[in-house]
């Protein structure tokens, strides 16, 4: 689908947008353009090594702001699909510039929504966060009104032939500011903080949040926000994972952090599809009808009740399973 596509990536230097740029690469060679669009410019410069222009051609670079409206019309330009990763997600961050959030997380989505519709883009799919259920801090908060305003698009889009719709998924292992590179900084003293021994997360990797955008993207009717089906893992076989023995200093949760993730709710099982490998939260309002949606891709209704919480998950990795993942994901040179 996406040979002989122009794609533009928001937040492209970040770390979901490095493995979304050399996924494409690699199993779309024919790709037309493939625009980088951030607002770091030291970022796109060290990315623009790996990607020089004799050899990737395709690969474009452009410096902008999601806030800047006028500036994504421009980038916009004969861009048939876009991948929406630009955020504000650091949750202390957030909490302690809030508008700022609000700025780039909710103004930067409404200003993504009119640009695609204005400049024809066809396919739109933007990533959302396990905090945007039931969110309990402002980046939560931001990312749900995000996720609504892009399911809620499809309702206005009049002639436009476009389609959106959302993608969540949990903590990403390895990624910049997440917990498992910051226990392989420390785990030299011997010691690791962490914050509750009853702590668990969602665990999926860059690849695979890769591959569920694009598999959104070639599957979505509009409307729809996929969850995939992931194992959850406790902070303690983390901790024991990256440095058996290790002393572990309870240092309490941090404002705004839940004990367990949370990417369903029981709100939300009444609109939920639940197929082979992932969940369907269907829109409020579609475009489309139910019967035909399951249909086409089987599956059925969740029960009314049901939620999907790291705490109350079927599969859990081990802390050998966690080792494997850490060396094969985050640290190729990793021992214990």
């Amino acid at each position: 689908m996406l040979n002989d596509a122009s794609i533009l990536i928001t937040g492209g230097t970040g770390s979901f947008g490095k493995a979304f740029v050399r996924s494409v690469l690699d199993h779309y060679p024919d790709v037309r353009r493939l625009v980088i669009y951030s607002r770091d410019e030291l970022k796109q410069y060290e990315m623009a090594q790996l990607y020089p222009k004799d050899r990737y051609p395709q690969v474009r670079f452009f410096i902008g702001d999601v806030r800047d409206e006028k500036r994504l019309w421009r980038a916009m330009e004969g861009i048939d699909v876009v991948v929406h990763a630009a955020a504000l997600k650091h949750v202390p961050v957030c909490e302690y510039n809030p508008f700022e959030a609000v700025k780039t997380n909710v103004l930067g989505a409404q200003n993504v929504i009119e640009a695609c519709m204005d400049r024809g883009v066809k396919r739109v799919v933007a990533l959302s966060t396990d905090k945007a259920a039931a969110p309990i801090n402002l980046y939560g908060a931001t990312k749900l009104a995000s996720d609504k305003m892009f399911t809620a698009a499809n309702n206005y889009r009049g002639f436009h032939d476009i389609r959106f719709s959302v993608v969540r998924y949990g903590n990403v292992m390895g990624s910049r500011g997440s917990v498992i590179p910051f226990f392989l900084e420390r785990r030299t003293s011997g010691v690791l903080p962490i914050t509750d021994e009853r702590m668990t997360r969602f665990n999926i990797t860059l690849t695979e949040g890769v591959d569920l955008v694009l598999h959104a993207l070639e599957h979505m009717w509009g409307g729809e926000l996929y969850v995939p089906k992931i194992p959850s893992y406790r902070i303690t076989d983390v901790a024991e994972a990256v440095c058996p023995g290790c002393q572990l200093e309870i240092v309490g949760i941090r404002p705004g952090e839940k004990l367990h993730e949370e990417m369903i709710t029981e709100t939300d099982s009444l609109s939920t599809v639940e197929l082979a490998d992932k969940y369907v939260i269907l829109p409020a309002a579609p475009t489309w009808e139910v019967a035909d949606f399951l249909g086409e891709f089987g599956g059925a209704m969740c029960d009314p009740g049901f939620r999907y919480s790291s705490g109350e998950n079927s599969e859990w990795l081990s802390v050998e399973q966690l080792r494997a993942l850490i060396k094969e994901h985050v640290d190729p040179v990793f021992t214990v």
